[in-house]
Parts: C-alpha cells; structure tokens; sequence
C-alpha cells in the first residue's frame, strides 16, 4: 500500500485489510520511486489510486486503475481503468469479464474465419450456391453475434 497518510494511520488500515508491506508519508515522486522498484521485481504491477499525487504512479504502473467518482481528473485521465463505482472488489470481476471477454472474440474470430473459408472451398469446388453461400455466410455472423451475447451471462 502506497499513501501519503501517517505512518500509524497507514499500518492501521493496512493491517485491518490485510497488507502485508506498506508505505507512509509518500509525496508523489516517492510513490513513483516504488512503483519502479516494485516493477524490477516482478513481471507486472497495479497501481490504484485516486488523486492527482497519484497520477504519476498510475502512469508507471503496469495497469494505472482510478477510482472513479472520488478520483481527480489528473488520477482518471492517467489510469488504464477506472473503477466507478469506487467499489475495489468489482476489479476482479473487471479482470474475469476482461479474460472472458478475450476468449469469446478468440472463438468467435476462429469460428468465422474457419466458416468463410469452408465457404470459398465450397465455392472454388462448384458445391455452393450464390443463395447458399449468402445464406450460410449471413447464418455464420448471426451465430458469431449470438455467441458474444454470452458476455451478457453473469
């Protein structure tokens, strides 16, 4: 945990919360001077914050994530997300939706690229039809489009 709060103030919460390593009495290059340190160390860092003291941490960190209805616009224009609900338990659904969301257009992009070419083999064979080409291409977006509606489900 970076802050610029006291030291006591910062163990408190940090303790109440479950942090094991926190940082106190920060000013904004000192939380920058951490996210650095932080970045040698492992392969990829979060920053979460909501000031304009933060904003230069949020800019260096792996993903800069605002809280957004108390954050400053310097802390959300600088930020990869913005949380606005400022609600931190709602960043984890945000990372599975992201992954979710990943896999889908994978799929999706798999399964229409595979369609179009069994379509023009089809085609290049003399087994298709104009109609049946349309309709089986039109048919292949309409199941690509009702597969992404699966994102809805959750």
């Amino acid at each position: 945990m970076l802050t610029g709060d006291n030291e006591r103030t910062a163990d408190s919460i940090g303790w109440e919360i479950g942090i094991d390593k926190v940082y106190a009495e920060l000013l904004p290059e000192d939380k920058l001077e951490v996210i650095r340190q932080l970045q040698q160390q492992y392969p990829s860092v979060a920053m979460v914050g909501d000031g304009i003291n933060d904003a230069p941490a949020l800019a260096q960190a792996s993903v800069g994530i605002a809280m957004g209805t108390a954050g400053s616009d310097v802390a959300l224009e600088t930020a990869d997300v913005v949380l606005m609900a400022d609600r931190l338990e709602k960043l984890e659904y945000a990372i599975r939706l992201g992954r979710r969301s990943e896999r889908i257009v994978k799929q999706n992009i798999i399964f229409a690229l595979s369609f179009i070419v069994i379509l023009l083999i089809a085609n290049f064979t003399g087994n298709m039809t104009l109609p049946l080409g349309v309709l089986g291409h039109e048919g292949s977006t309409v199941l690509v489009i009702l597969s992404g509606l699966r994102l809805l489900k959750d």
